[in-house]
């Protein structure tokens, strides 16, 4: 008797393990999938554009001119795991108006684009923006900066081992996703062989050169601060944090705010000028 309920907790044991693993991506990308609507329409003066990946994946963007006296930066933006570019579009408006040019884009799977959203897929189409943004002659290949959100922070380290950028800017960044995952999930057996998706931003950060700036919200519900903080530890010099007080993970002092934005352009002025503050705060 004994025997048989060992042998039915094993079997129910396995089939919930083996459940979560093959829906694990359905608690990882929360897609808008509808059309977006058009660039100018959100933005005044952006463009809609296309990108072309290398495995032949179309995806949609927005390129959004500065809206002052143009520094000649360009930021490419990496989404979060939810929604689409027209919710980033507070975010490019403060950029545009600090002399930014920015590149909003959407994964596959993501604002009517084909495709399913997975890691590899996810890399592949960050190479695809900043493939479209060398392609462009009116843009300086030398002053193109990554910008990361939560998971897009790991997509945009990722990129920036691969492809130096002028800096790399990571917000609510956290070290690996399993680590986020046994936060979220503690009755799951959330384990890096477990994963389809790993996003180890740690380890790309260790092959990162760039400067990186790292900026957190003290009450992120999402990605806890302490991740964040331990991620930024790893980064190498020059470095710097940035920390916006009583922010959680989507409030807009974090998402886009003055703060951000402000944070941002002074640390790419510093890249620039090859200056560097020492201490975070």
């Amino acid at each position: 008797m004994i025997a048989v309920v060992v042998l039915i907790a094993a079997v129910g044991v396995i089939s919930f393990v083996a459940l979560v693993w093959a829906t694990q991506r359905d608690l990882l990308y929360f897609p808008e999938r509808g059309a977006v609507p058009p660039a100018a329409s959100a933005l005044p003066g952006a463009s809609d554009v296309e990108l072309l990946t290398e495995d032949g994946v179309r995806l949609g963007a927005w390129l959004v001119p500065p809206s002052t006296p143009a520094s000649g930066v360009t930021v490419l933006v990496c989404n979060g795991n939810g929604g689409d570019r027209s919710l980033r579009a507070g975010l490019a408006r403060g950029l545009a108006s600090a002399g930014h040019r920015v590149l909003l884009f959407d994964y596959r799977g993501y604002g009517g684009n084909a495709g399913t959203p997975t890691e590899t897929g996810l890399r592949a189409d960050a190479r695809a923006a900043l493939a479209y943004l060398r392609s462009r002659p009116d843009i300086d290949a030398a002053r193109i900066v990554y910008f990361g959100e939560s998971l897009g922070a790991a997509v945009a380290a990722q990129l920036a081992a691969e492809r130096p950028p002028l800096a790399l800017v990571l917000r609510s960044p956290f070290t690996t996703l399993a680590d986020v995952g046994r936060i979220h999930y503690p009755y799951l057996p959330v384990i890096d062989p477990l994963l389809m998706d790993r996003y180890r931003t740690v380890d790309a950060l260790a092959e990162v050169s760039a400067p990186v700036l790292v900026v957190a919200g003290d009450r992120d519900r999402v990605v806890p601060i302490e991740l964040s903080r331990k991620l930024y530890a790893a980064a190498r010099d020059p470095k710097r944090l940035v920390v916006v007080g009583g922010a959680d993970h989507n409030d807009a002092p974090l998402a886009e705010g003055a703060s951000l934005v402000g944070e941002l352009t002074g640390f790419v002025d510093d890249a620039l000028r090859g200056r560097f503050l020492p201490a975070s705060r």
